[in-house]
């Protein structure tokens, strides 16, 4: 499983003037056929970003925007409708963070959802277009789209 960081869907749906664009959006239409994952921090991260730009029904609506046209499936450490299971929060949104940030030297919203990715055991690559910030700190594969079209022409995944 392949997840996606925030930025490359923030290019797609805000950033269109970007000069990645052309790229950005070529790999999302072909990587959405291996059924990729975006983990709950990176989904917020992007909701607060695109808070600025729609409208309160659009931005409610972001499954339809986000997890159909992509196929896009999100990650959490627990169950999200399970109320018990948000008391084991704490080690994954404080303490796992802290230590990925001391190591890595790496910022938290980055610290968070890579070692979120990282206790996934499906996923085997993180794509970003930030890809320096995690090379040499995780165990996954780390890509920029534009990597991850080349290596990978055919098959996904």
């Amino acid at each position: 499983m392949d997840v996606i960081d925030t930025d490359v869907f923030l290019i797609e749906f805000a950033y269109h003037s970007d000069t990645r664009s052309a790229v950005n959006h070529e790999f999302l239409a072909r990587v959405k056929e291996s059924n990729p994952a975006i983990t709950v921090y990176n989904l917020i991260e992007l909701l607060g970003q695109m808070s600025f730009n729609l409208t309160p029904a659009r931005l409610a609506d972001w499954r339809s925007w986000l997890l159909s046209t992509f196929h896009v499936k999100v990650i959490a450490p627990v169950d999200l409708d399970d109320a018990k299971a948000t008391i084991l929060f704490k080690a994954e949104i404080i303490d796992e963070p802290f230590a990925k940030m001391r190591t890595h030297r790496m910022g938290y919203m980055d610290a968070l959802a890579l070692h979120l990715a990282e206790q996934t055991p499906q996923v085997t690559s993180f794509v970003t277009w930030n890809a320096k910030h995690f090379k040499n700190k995780t165990t996954l594969k780390v890509y920029t789209p534009a990597e991850y079209l080349k290596q990978a022409p055919t098959g996904f995944g």
